[in-house]
């Protein structure tokens, strides 16, 4: 492989116009089919199989006019006024004069009024869907009710839910990367040629996923997914090549043998790396839930875009550098670099000189902030966790002010039977045996559809949407209305859906983490053709992803230190969140192991010690490895600023596990291991090699061939 990638290299550094050209004209065509194609993002997450999905299936088949969108307009009097239907009146004539709305609820004819008095609810029913639902609609809906005075009228519901909004906060990683980058390499020129690489290989990837999504139902998530893996990864690949060609160009070799010898080495070890992450996000596709699966498949697409762009564009681009990457000292020949002398050596050292100590205190203290994982709760964000003073939130809170928590977590029960008087029947049966469920607050009387075959039961809780009592309530009523026959009950609603969502989430996750740690197991052993290599490296990452769920749920859902990141309610995380970051951490837990130890196992072939080689390993790389972890950190840490709680978890998660795995594990406990294992780090049985292909990440055979000719001179390789 690292022949092939020399010789990709060495093409795309001598036809850089060709090849930036290409990746320019790519670009181009993307962002036009984007604007073209782009579709509407939503928040709608099915789950097939599941009785929360199967009771929407059928209200839209057999009661539609109950199956769209829907909104609340919450009405409060002032304090000590009570509400009257001629003060509600033109809220309930606004709200049912909005295009497409099919019914607007009077709370005083529904029974939505408090017992005070004082507030009261206004249910409006949309005709189409909640992605189906225009901007002018949700303007229209915004407005309802803005004609009345001396009352307080707040909208929330399903409708005003929307894509979160990429803003400014988002470029202070960008910026902070930028700064990385500069210090990293002394070169304004390096910085910005790594950084516009990356950017236009965010840009490709960004502008295939919006031309997909006009064919392709995507959640809101995703395109922010996409973006904060693919600016990351992009920057973090080319900074490796970069600073491999920046060290041939140091040590006298021509430019165009420098970028494919860079590509052939550090390029491989980039194709391994992305590699893991595309195979990891992929994989979330045999969770079997679709949501989850575009989410995995459209971030891996960018990922892979990240790649083809730091393989091919990149080394075009540093042939219009030329030696203006290296910094102005070493272009003049005033400096020969820092030897054996640099921190990366100094910390290699120290930690295979301490490594039992070292490697107990790393192990125990990820352990140790593991702790809290064990507390770890599942759950769909809702309108109680969005940012304060959005109309979401201020609906949520005034429902809750004024009926309390359960008035937010509305479930729906289903029922259906061949004929009317059995719906009937059933309906009744069920109304009462829920009605005695604990945790109950209250249930409607039926409603039934025209022609009665099926009727809904609405079901107040006397919990909040993600509370352990709700979820405990939709369980136990799902238990009692089962034995009730001659029909077919099903408990839906947005709070059912996510139960059911964590639900099957959490029974996912312990399957995939298997998966995946017997995937990296493999893939490890082919790269480094060792038994023990790949096992320390799973090992580690277990601790990485403990320690981060660990951190993570003591801040947002235990609330320790939350006012520090603005996490305004505390509660729990949002249930896709520890699966995505387990595909995406082992990705990028891999990319640091393959960049040190092939280093490592580049100098062992080479014969140096074990010992010496661990050290030279962390000499090579420990400067690259450290600014691509606080690139990385900085780029996932940008998203922490954003109110969305989904994107503000993810980028929190990911900054933390980012720099537990890059500075503890792999730079820390990695070398202190692999100095403790020597040369038994590097067995592999025989009949074992035999049947393992060799990849040649560290580039062994491509030195082979260059020093016996087999590849063109530097003399002849042309220089700029």
């Amino acid at each position: 492989m690292a022949t092939l990638l020399y010789r990709l290299g060495r093409f795309s550094f001598r036809r850089r116009g060709r090849v930036a050209a290409v990746w320019l004209l790519l670009l181009v065509v993307l962002g036009l089919a984007a604007a073209a194609f782009h579709g509407p993002t939503g928040d709608k997450f099915a789950m097939p199989g599941t009785e929360s999905q199967r009771a929407l299936d059928a209200l839209a088949k057999e009661f539609p006019q109950a199956s769209g969108a829907t909104g609340t307009i919450v009405v409060a009097a002032a304090q000590g006024r009570k509400l009257d239907p001629a003060a509600i009146a033109p809220v309930v004539k606004e709200a049912a004069g909005i295009p497409g709305v099919v019914a607007a609820l009077d709370p005083f004819t529904s029974g939505a009024v408090s017992a005070d008095g004082r507030y009261a609810l206004v249910q409006v029913q949309f005709a189409n869907a909640l992605k189906d639902v225009t901007e002018a609609q949700r303007e229209a809906y915004m407005k309802a009710g803005s004609s009345v005075t001396g009352l307080r009228v707040e909208h929330g519901g399903e409708v005003l839910n929307a894509a979160p909004e990429v803003g400014g906060s988002e470029g202070i990683g960008v910026v902070i990367a930028a700064v990385v980058l500069i210090v990293t390499f002394g070169s304004l020129v390096a910085a910005g040629m790594t950084l516009l690489n990356a950017l236009i290989g965010v840009g490709a990837g960004m502008g295939g996923l919006f031309a997909l999504s006009g064919v392709v139902e995507l959640t809101s998530v995703t395109p922010v997914l996409a973006l904060m893996l693919g600016l990351a990864v992009g920057i973090d690949y080319s900074l490796f090549i970069t600073s491999r060609y920046r060290q041939f160009l140091a040590e006298g070799v021509a430019p165009e043998e420098a970028a494919g010898r860079a590509v052939g080495t550090a390029g491989s070890a980039v194709v391994f790396a992305g590699a893991t992450v595309v195979i990891a996000l992929a994989g979330l596709s045999v969770v079997g839930i679709p949501f989850l699966s575009v989410m995995g498949l459209a971030a891996a697409g960018t990922v892979a875009v990240a790649v083809l762009v730091a393989l091919t564009l990149l080394p075009a681009f540093l042939s219009y550098a030329g030696a203006r990457v290296l910094p102005r000292k070493q272009r003049t020949g005033e400096s020969a670099g820092a030897g054996g002398r640099g921190f990366g050596y100094t910390w290699g050292r120290v930690v295979t000189r301490l490594r039992v100590p070292i490697l107990l205190a790393g192990v125990l203290g990820l352990g140790a902030l593991a702790l809290p994982a064990q507390d770890l709760r599942l759950a769909l964000p809702d309108a109680g966790t969005a940012a304060p003073g959005t109309p979401a939130r201020e609906a949520y809170d005034l429902t809750s002010e004024g009926f309390g928590e359960g008035f937010n977590a509305r479930l729906i029960a289903v029922v259906s039977a061949a004929d009317p008087a059995a719906t009937t029947a059933a309906a009744g049966e069920a109304a009462k045996l829920i009605q005695q469920t604990p945790g109950v607050l209250a249930v409607a009387p039926p409603q039934p559809n025209a022609a009665g075959t099926t009727a809904l039961l609405t079901i107040i809780p006397k919990a909040g949407p993600t509370a352990a009592a709700t979820e405990d309530a939709v369980h136990a009523i799902r238990a009692k209305v089962a034995k009730i026959g001659g029909a077919e009950i099903a408990v839906t609603g947005a709070t059912a859906v996510g139960i059911d969502v964590s639900d099957k989430l959490a029974d996912a996750m312990p399957v995939y983490l298997l998966l995946v740690v017997g995937l990296s197991v493999l893939l490890l052993m082919l790269v480094f053709r060792s038994i023990l290599v790949p096992v320390k490296a799973a090992l580690g990452f277990l601790l990485t992803v403990g320690s981060t769920f660990g951190i993570t749920v003591a801040i947002f859902q235990e609330g320790h230190l939350a006012d520090l990141l603005g996490v305004d309610v505390p509660g729990p995380l949002v249930s896709f969140l520890p699966i995505l970051l387990i595909g995406i951490l082992f990705g990028l837990a891999m990319d640091y192991e393959v960049f040190l130890v092939s280093r490592m196992r580049e100098d062992y072939v080479r014969g140096d010690a074990p010992r010496q080689a661990t050290i030279n390993g962390m000499g090579h790389n420990a400067r690259v490895v450290t600014a691509a972890a606080l690139i990385m950190t900085a780029v996932f840490g940008g998203f922490v600023f954003m109110n969305d709680p989904i994107i503000k978890s993810m980028g929190f998660a990911l900054a933390v596990g980012v720099l537990v795995d890059a500075f503890v594990v792999r730079m820390t406990l990695v070398p202190a291991v692999m100095s403790m294992l020597g040369r038994a780090a590097w067995w592999l049985p025989r009949a074992l090699g035999r049947a393992l292909p060799d990849l040649d990440v560290e580039g062994e055979r491509l030195r082979h061939h260059l020093t016996t000719g087999a590849a063109e001179s530097p003399e002849r390789a042309g220089v700029m």
